[in-house]
């Protein structure tokens, strides 16, 4: 297929196209004459690919190239799952620094008392000590121990993503399947706890109301919660649009 076609069917503007060839993010086609190349399925499915990296996970064009290059040297879809893909380099020094700040010793202790078999020097651990240090300095009373319950549950999140990668596969298709359930379903995770957390907050706070309006006479004149005025549940809603 010539660039136009390959543009109409994936619906990425031709000019887009030709910034990924030139990035590096596709492939060249196969030239038939100086001023023309041609495009295949594989050509079409890797533009797919790059588009729900950079249109839907949101990565920048720097961040998804160095995915595409993780699955180009990983194609091991389970060592894929234990490299760190989605973030941007850092230096020695940074790290550094990162696994001396409060908070770290929080994150290895809960590791420890999941048993997980993992390095506590990884971006994910320090990203938690970090996490947990400024719950801590806010005063939130929020620690280690409180994020045992979230931890079992990622425990068991991380048993389906697992899950999701068997079958027979090739080794290019099992990278690729590990990196959309790495990147893809990561958000979903959040978006499905977001929706789960605004539903629990209707229910609760709208009983809580409800029962304090029929012993209250004041209740006439605080906000009802259909008017969406100072809930928990209107926050809970509201906050569907900042998440990124």
């Amino acid at each position: 297929m010539t660039l136009a076609e390959l543009s109409s069917l994936s619906g990425v503007p031709a000019a887009t196209i030709k910034y990924y060839l030139r990035e590096g993010l596709l492939s060249p086609g196969r030239r038939v004459t100086a001023t023309r190349a041609e495009y295949g399925e594989a050509h079409l499915h890797r533009l797919r690919l790059i588009r729900a990296l950079i249109g839907v996970r949101r990565l920048s064009v720097v961040a998804a190239k160095r995915v595409l290059g993780t699955m180009a040297r990983q194609p091991d879809a389970h060592r894929i799952l234990g490299t760190p893909i989605d973030g941007g380099p850092e230096s020695p020094d940074g790290d550094h620094e990162r696994a001396k700040a409060p908070g770290v010793a929080g994150a290895r202790r809960l590791i420890t008392e999941m048993g997980w078999d993992v390095d506590t020097g990884t971006a994910a651990a320090r990203s938690l000590g970090e996490i947990l240090h400024a719950l801590s300095e806010l005063g939130t009373g929020i620690d280690w121990r409180t994020l045992l319950p979230y931890a079992r549950l990622a425990d068991r999140a991380s048993e389906l993503d697992i899950e999701q990668l068997n079958g027979d596969w090739g080794p290019g298709e099992a990278a690729e399947r590990a990196v959309l359930v790495i990147l893809l379903l990561e958000p979903v995770l959040l978006a499905l706890r977001r929706l789960a957390v605004e539903d629990k907050s209707v229910r609760h706070f709208q009983g809580v109301e409800g029962g304090a309006e029929s012993t209250c006479e004041e209740a006439a004149v605080r906000p009802r919660p259909e008017d969406g005025r100072g809930s928990p549940a209107a926050f809970f809603g509201a906050s569907k649009g900042m998440a990124t």
